[in-house]
């Protein structure tokens, strides 16, 4: 499969009790897309890969005693329509941490909490990008 868009070099891993469930609500709420989910026998996800952009994070089931399963964590991912996407995070029972507020720094940002207590964190703020 040939793309236009770079492979990240970062990408987030959350693990979650219910993966299936977590995945239903990124998709849901926050229109993440699933570009890869591997199942175990027992229907657990052992490995998931979810697009955002030329982003991608992976999700799995919580397994005791992987160190990917050390609990919350933030992620943030970078919209050109914070407040469209909050919307639509509202309307999907996402639980806000932090309303579209502008920042000190040029960004409009704002955080939920998902299903399992990790944090996502949304804004126009580009880590890397050339500035002016």
């Amino acid at each position: 499969m040939t793309t236009d868009q770079p492979t990240p070099n970062v990408v987030p891993t959350l693990t979650y009790a219910d993966a299936a469930g977590a995945i239903a609500y990124l998709e849901t709420a926050f229109g993440l897309t699933v570009h890869e989910k591997h199942l175990g026998e027992d229907g657990s996800v052992m490995h998931a890969e979810l697009r955002w952009g030329n982003g991608m994070v992976m999700v799995s089931t919580r397994q005791p005693g992987s160190p990917f399963s050390l609990g919350p964590q933030c992620v943030y991912l970078v919209t050109d329509d914070p407040d469209g996407l909050h919307e639509r995070a509202v309307a999907a029972g996402a639980e806000i941490v932090m309303a579209p507020t502008d920042q000190d720094y040029g960004s409009r940002d704002f955080s939920t909490r998902d299903v399992e207590g990790n944090v996502w964190a949304f804004g126009t703020y580009q880590p890397g990008a050339a500035t002016t």
